[in-house]
Parts: C-alpha cells; sequence; structure tokens
C-alpha cells in the first residue's frame, strides 16, 4: 500500500476507520526502513521487534473498544540523546556505546501513553555537537535528496528518517539549531519550541540552559500533532519546565487566516553571506504571507552579529561543565590502557572516549571558564544575552512573528566542511540566536534550489508563541502546497 508516503494525520485517520492495522502500518514502515537505510544510515540503533509488539498491543486496545490517542500506533523515531528504558542510548559516542538507561525521559513516558511506536534510534552529530551529522561516532548520515550531501545536524538523523519515509515522525533536540537546520536541509517540518515548554528530563545534557526536545514531520499538522504530546509542565523531574498556555492543543487550533498578522524581516538576516537562491526564496515565501493579507516589513536586529560567539561561549562552557561526569569511572567507555593512576583513568578514557568535535568544545568551554577569563569571556556573554533577549522582546511589540533564512546555504557536500569547523560553524548565524533568547522558531520547507535541494524558511516566535507560529506555518503550506516531501530513493 506504500503506506510510508503518507503523513501521520492521514495515517491516524486510516488507523482509527479501521482501514489498516498498526501492525500493517509498521511493517510497511519497516520494509521501507530495510529498502533504503543502507543509503541514508539514519538510525544507529532499530529496534523492528519492539515496534511490532508496541502495534499488536494496539491494535489489541482498538479490537477492545479502548478509546486512543490519534497517535496510536503511529512510528516515531527518537533521537539517540533521549533516553529510552531497555532500548541503548548512546550519544552517537564510543563514550556511551553500551549505555542502556535504566529509566525513560519524560518526553518517552509522554508518548508510551500516546501509544506511539518507537522504530528506533537516530543517528546525531556526538553528544549533539555539530552541524552535519558528520561528527557522529558511529557513522555519518547522508541527505535522502542527494546522498552525497550532508542533512544537517545535529538532528540529522531524525530529519533523514523523516524525509526518506523511513518513518512520518521524529523526535531531536535544539541547542543552537540542530532541529531547524536539518529540517531545512532534508525539507521536512521542524520546531524548536519555547525553553522549557519540553521537559529536558532525560535529554542527554550539551548546554542545559539552551537544549530543547522538539518534533520533526512531513507537514505542520503532523508536526502539532507531536507536539502537543509532548508539551507538559514537568515540576517533578525539571525545574525549567513551565505551564504553557497552550498544553496539547495547538493542533485542534491551527488557523490558515493570516489577515491582520505583523511579520518582520530582519535586515540583518538578508545580507552578505546568505546564497542568492535561499534569499530569493524565503522572500517569495514573505510575498505569499502578503497575498494571504499579512503585513511584511522590515526590522532590524543589529545584536545578532554577535550571536555566534555569545553562542559558542556559553554552549561551550556548559558543555565543558556537563561532560565531566563521562570520566571513565561511573559508567559508559573506561580505557583499557590505564595501568598507571586515576589520572591516566581519566585522561585516557576521554581522550579516547570523545572525538575531536567534543574534545574541541570541552577546551574551549574549560578555557573561558577558567580563572582570569571568566569575566574577560562567559561572563560578558551572560550580559550580551540579555541584551539581544531584550532586542527580540522589543520587535515583538511591533509583529506577530519573523521571517529568516534557516542557513546561508542549502545542504553541502559530504566532507567539505570538516577540515574548517569555523566555516561549519557560521552555518549556525541564523538560528543561534533563537535558542540564546529560549524562544520558539519553526522550520519548514519554501522552494528548492538550481540543484534540486530543499530551502526552509524560519519563522520565529515570542514566548510561547508556538500557535502563532504553527498557524503561521499552516497558512503557508496550504497556500504552496509544499509538504508530505518524501525523497526518491
Amino acid at each position: 500500500m506504500e503506506l510510508f508516503k503518507k503523513t501521520a494525520t492521514e495515517l491516524s485517520s486510516m488507523l482509527k476507520a479501521k482501514e489498516i492495522s498498526a501492525v500493517e502500518l509498521t511493517n510497511d514502515i519497516l520494509a521501507r526502513t530495510e529498502a533504503v537505510e543502507s543509503k541514508v544510515q539514519g538510525y544507529i540503533t532499530l529496534t523492528a521487534d519492539t515496534a511490532r509488539k508496541q502495534a499488536e498491543a494496539v491494535d489489541a486496545k482498538r479490537a477492545a473498544g479502548e478509546e486512543l490517542s490519534d497517535l496510536a500506533g503511529i512510528p516515531v523515531a527518537i533521537k539517540d540523546n533521549i533516553c529510552t528504558k531497555g532500548t541503548l542510548t548512546t550519544c552517537a559516542s564510543k563514550m556511551l556505546y553500551n549505555f542502556n538507561p535504566p529509566y525513560n525521559a519524560t518526553v518517552m513516558e509522554k508518548l508510551a501513553a500516546h501509544d506511539i511506536v518507537m522504530t528506533g534510534k537516530a543517528n546525531m552529530d556526538e553528544f549533539a555537537m555539530g552541524s552535519s551529522c558528520e561528527n557522529s561516532g558511529m557513522h555519518p548520515t547522508h541527505n535522502p535528496h542527494n546522498l552525497s550531501k550532508v542533512p544537517g545536524g545535529s538532528s540529522g538523523g531524525s530529519a533523514a528518517v523523516v524525509a526518506a519515509g523511513e518513518v512520518p515522525l521524529s523526535l531531536g533536540s535544539d541547542t543552537g539549531g540542530s532541529i531547524r537546520q536539518p529540517a531545512s536541509f532534508c525539507g521536512v517540518v521542524g520546531l524548536k519550541p519555547t525553553y522549557g515548554a519540553v521537559s529536558r528530563y532525560g535529554l542527554i545534557a550539551f548546554a542545559s540552559s539552551l537544549d530543547q526536545i522538539g518534533p520533526f514531520g512531513r507537514s505542520v499538522e503532523d508536526t502539532a500533532m507531536l507536539f502537543d504530546a509532548i508539551t507538559a509542565h514537568d515540576p517533578k523531574h525539571d525545574s525549567t519546565s513551565i505551564k504553557t498556555p497552550f498544553e496539547g492543543t495547538t493542533r485542534a487550533n491551527l488557523n490558515a487566516d493570516m489577515k491582520g498578522k505583523k511579520i518582520g524581516l530582519p535586515k540583518e538576516y538578508f545580507g552578505e553571506g546568505i546564497s542568492e537562491e535561499v534569499r530569493k526564496n524565503v522572500l517569495a515565501a514573505a510575498e505569499t504571507y502578503k497575498s494571504l493579507g499579512a503585513e511584511v516589513f522590515e526590522i532590524s536586529l543589529p545584536l545578532s552579529e554577535y550571536a555566534l560567539p555569545i553562542y559558542y561561549i556559553l554552549s561551550s562552557a556548559e558543555a565543558s561543565s556537563n561532560l565531566a561526569r563521562f570520566d571513565g569511572v561511573k559508567y559508559g567507555y573506561r580505557t583499557p590502557n590505564a595501568d598507571e593512576d586515576l589520572i591516566a583513568l581519566y585522561t585516557k578514557s576521554r581522550s579516547e572516549g570523545f572525538g575531536e568535535e567534543v574534545q574541541r568544545r570541552i577546551m574551549l568551554g574549560t578555557y573561558v571558564l577558567s580563572s582570569g577569563y571568566y569575566d574577560a569571556y562567559y561572563k560578558k556573554a551572560r550580559a550580551a544575552q540579555r541584551k539581544i533577549k531584550a532586542e527580540f522582546a522589543s520587535a515583538f511589540e511591533k509583529c506577530d512573528a519573523i521571517l529568516t533564512p534557516v542557513a546561508p546555504t542549502t545542504a553541502y557536500e559530504i566532507g567539505s566542511k570538516t577540515t574548517n569547523p569555523l566555516e561549519m560553524y557560521a552555518g549556525d548565524i541564523c538560528t543561534v540566536s533563537v535558542n540564546i533568547a529560549g524562544l520558539p522558531a519553526m522550520v519548514q520547507p519554501c522552494g528548492f534550489d538550481s540543484n534540486k535541494m530543499p530551502i526552509g524558511m524560519q519563522l520565529i516566535g515570542p514566548r510561547f508563541g508556538e500557535q502563532t507560529l504553527l498557524n503561521a506555518g499552516y497558512a503557508f503550506e496550504q497556500a504552496s502546497g509544499l509538504k508530505n516531501i518524501i525523497a526518491e530513493l
């Protein structure tokens, strides 16, 4: 039946109407995965047997007349830095190659209550540090639209398996653009929620003040459906979790009416470094919004030029602190080559267990936190962060949403930037400010370049502005028809 070609919304309706069973859907999805996964390499761990058992349980509940969630029986892939009890959670790192969590992340408990079918753990840049999914300690993931190109990162596996038709929905995490950039490169929808809207309990931390779990889908409605399932106040496990005004209701309240809405175009995001094809397609999306009755106008966010250094100082500092626990003693990788003393055990375990990019960021973070440099770098970065938050707050007094490119270019060739980390870091220029300010942002396809690679656009909203973003994205999707894009493999 090629069920893999349908959206999660369509599949949910078919399951409810008993046109298909959850087992039939799961088998179709797993067959698609078997056919293309060797090319895409979007997974680290496949959980086919578990998925079939979960699907059988859903069918049994439905046959017994139980009232089920719209997500019941829908296959979902999970980024491999989200703890899954009984299933390896490696963060794509040698350091955690054998880590089998004794507990579920809060989002996994939420999804279990919705009876989803977990197909596996998706590949990623090691400990979520990277922008291309080439920094995985397991294997690189390939962009389904062109296997010679990167899928983006760090949630590259989560985006690629959705774009390849291996699964209709997935979860990723976003620290500086790690949901949004791969969504753009792979032609899917990705939502980075407001900081605190989704519990981080069970998300293995990169930078705790910036990390946020979020959904991928092939349509805005699909993305809203998964977002509603994971949004929840979690005071027991996550002190940064906040009760939102829209908990579980964004899909039900989707509205494509853009009349009277105000959309800002920050001139700093369309300047030097942004490719002409990316600029052209995002500005064409702005014209679409005008045709739908929205007011579109230029705004200025001058502090955006400082976002990259602020981000890499803050995120690396937190990474240095968070990853200190991985020392070869407690769990995970332990070097077999340290018989001398404890310091040698720590040094060799960490040197052998962490990849180059992770080591680079730990060293940078340790440097900016060290005596004599804390005030010069980290303290100033925190002060600048407050100014960026204030600048966005001022902008949202004039507009409902901000429209920008996602990345300077479309997906680039695998290996083309691995020898120049600074060039790869520069690819985050359009996304990191959102995490610095703790705001929500959504990416969805708005066109293709001359090589038929997807181009994404980014909608940024005010704090807890997810409904506004989803509505605006839904309106554009309805007008453009750009949804459910599946790569031909």
